[in-house]
């Protein structure tokens, strides 16, 4: 079973989201729920809010098509961010000058699935060997 939730023009740079993100792929679900809510980011409430969204969304996929639902066996398989549209806003400056300023937004997605989803998909991405220059 696979979850998505989805959270467009969120007012957090991608950056910054970024960081918040890269916390929790990868672990449990109700751990990254956990991790997420003591973390002093200011993106970490969207990207929790998202991960209990996800689950949310698990709960009633698996209430549709009648499987076993047990909110423990999520994974947070993927999660990334894109960036958003910028606004764009002009400040006052010293000699009838103007500043811009960019305020960045997001596109959050994070997906959720039971670890049969994760066994039969493809091997997880992990490192590639490489072989070094100059090793011989």
């Amino acid at each position: 079973m696979e979850a998505t939730a989805k959270a467009r023009h969120v007012r957090v740079t991608p950056m910054k989201a970024r960081r918040v993100v890269d916390l929790v792929r990868g672990k449990r679900a109700t751990e990254a729920v956990q991790v997420l809510r003591f973390s002093p980011q200011s993106a970490a409430e969207p990207v929790r809010k998202l991960v209990e969204s996800a689950i949310a969304n698990a709960r009633v996929q698996a209430d549709q098509f009648g499987e076993r639902f047990v909110a423990d066996d999520l994974v947070v398989t993927t999660a990334f961010v894109d960036e958003g549209p910028t606004l764009k806003r002009f400040q006052p400056r010293a000699q009838g000058r103007a500043f811009r300023i960019r305020k960045r937004t997001s596109h959050i997605t994070v997906v959720v699935s039971s670890p049969e989803v994760e066994a039969a998909g493809t091997a997880p991405a992990g490192r590639t060997t490489r072989s070094t220059k100059g090793a011989r």
